[in-house]
């Protein structure tokens, strides 16, 4: 028996397998294969230059440049595998439909330790187009407000164009190029690094991820040149208003009578008024106040610009009298209201002054105040509304109206 057992060679390899089997069942029980997802893992694509040979280039398309990877390994590996060990790339080389591209993963370190990854999706996704080139001028935008005194001159890109390169499709969106500078707080001529901002026809920015230019690290640079400010008087010629028979001008307004503007300092400098020309102001049997509205800028000498943009028109009121008669000006402030309702609260529909023509001899009405003569009753007038009143004058004996002037007023409950 004992030699049977000794010499049995089947029964050993037997014993072998089952205790075999046995530690591989106990092994697998302990430290089994399972899968874990890992989410948001970059694409690489490589060999791209294929495509720049050939003057092409590719988009990824469908939100495929990060997909998410099923790795299968025992549960020991599995632990210790992180997010970062794990590549993905996609080989030009590998194109089919010229849309897709086979995914390939690599696991750093544990190359040989898991059973499989597996991307999803499985293919990245691209779009191939012609790359094109397409060159462009640069606008410099300014943001903030310079120094108190100064305003900005003018502003210089270093380049003033770009030559921007890409897929086709998005090239040819391109309608405007801008370089953004802060020139906050400035007070000399001053040179700045400037962000680029690319926009399309609508107004909206493109991504510029996609593209190239010929700037290379040098990139865009913009010169703000400043101007000094200077207050400058105006002068006007009237004399191509023609008034009617028996009457004439009795005063010219202007509103504003200076303006603000700037230049070179050396230019500035010499430039002390502004004329504003007869050709400007025409008119034939005038009889009353007439306004004109002259465009400042016609009249500035090259280099000057105005301070404020908005702010180039001045008008010129010609006020025209009846001979025998003085042309007031009265600022509806200045009419003094009587008997006003407690309950309610006054404005005026039109704020601005009234004209108002007084007859009587030159040397009582050159003392005249008009503003402390006017006047507006409203005990009559004791509801919400808008109404129109008589102004009332207390006129030195001799001096009369030549037309009865009328105010319109808001009457509101407080």
């Amino acid at each position: 028996m004992r030699d049977r057992l000794k010499y049995n060679l089947g029964l050993k390899l037997l014993s072998f397998l089952i205790a075999f089997l046995l530690w591989l069942i106990v092994v697998n029980i302990d430290d089994p294969i399972i899968s874990k997802t890992y989410s948001n893992i970059p694409v690489t694509v490589e060999h791209a230059e294929i495509l720049s040979e050939k003057q092409k280039t590719y988009q990824i398309v469908d939100d495929t440049q990060t997909v998410n990877v099923t790795v299968s390994a025992k549960r020991r590996v599995l632990s210790k595998i992180k997010q970062e060990d794990i590549i993905v790339t996609a080989d030009i080389k590998e194109l089919y439909l010229d849309s897709q591209i086979p995914l390939e993963v690599k696991i750093s370190g544990y190359e040989g330790s898991y059973e499989n990854a597996v991307t999803s999706p499985r293919n990245l996704q691209v779009k191939i187009e012609d790359n094109i080139s397409k060159t462009c001028n640069i606008t410099p935008i300014a943001l903030g407000t310079v120094r108190d005194g100064y305003v900005l001159g003018k502003l210089n890109t270093q380049p003033e164009n770009i030559t921007i390169n890409g897929p086709e499709s998005q090239v040819k969106k391109i309608s405007k190029v801008t370089a953004e500078v802060d020139i906050a707080g400035l007070s000399e001529n001053t040179t700045l690094e400037a962000n680029l901002f690319f926009y399309d026809a609508n107004g909206e920015e493109i991504d510029q991820s996609r593209l190239g230019n010929n700037l290379g690290n040098f990139g865009v640079k913009v010169e703000a040149i400043l101007y000094k400010t200077k207050m400058v008087p105006i002068t006007v010629d009237v004399s191509h208003v023609q008034v009617a028979d028996g009457y004439s001008i009795s005063a010219v307004k202007l509103t504003p009578d200076e303006i603000e503007v700037a230049g070179p300092k050396e230019i500035l400098d010499q430039f002390d008024m502004i004329q504003i020309p007869a050709s400007e102001l025409y008119g034939e049997d005038v009889s009353g106040k007439t306004d004109f509205t002259v465009d400042m800028t016609n009249y500035l000498p090259t280099e000057i610009q105005l301070a404020d943009d908005h702010a180039n028109n001045v008008v010129v009121s010609v006020l025209v009298e009846k001979d025998g008669t003085k042309n007031y000006e009265l600022p509806v402030g200045s009419i003094a209201v009587k008997n006003l309702d407690e309950d309610l609260r006054l404005t005026y529909q039109d704020t601005n002054d009234l004209e108002v023509h007084v007859k009587g001899s030159s040397e009582v009405l050159s003392k005249l105040n008009i503003n402390k003569a006017a006047s507006i009753d409203l005990e009559e007038y004791t509801k919400a509304g808008t109404y129109t009143v008589p102004v009332k004058f207390e006129l030195p004996e001799g001096c009369v109206l030549e037309t009865e002037i009328s105010v319109e007023i808001v009457l509101e409950e407080k």
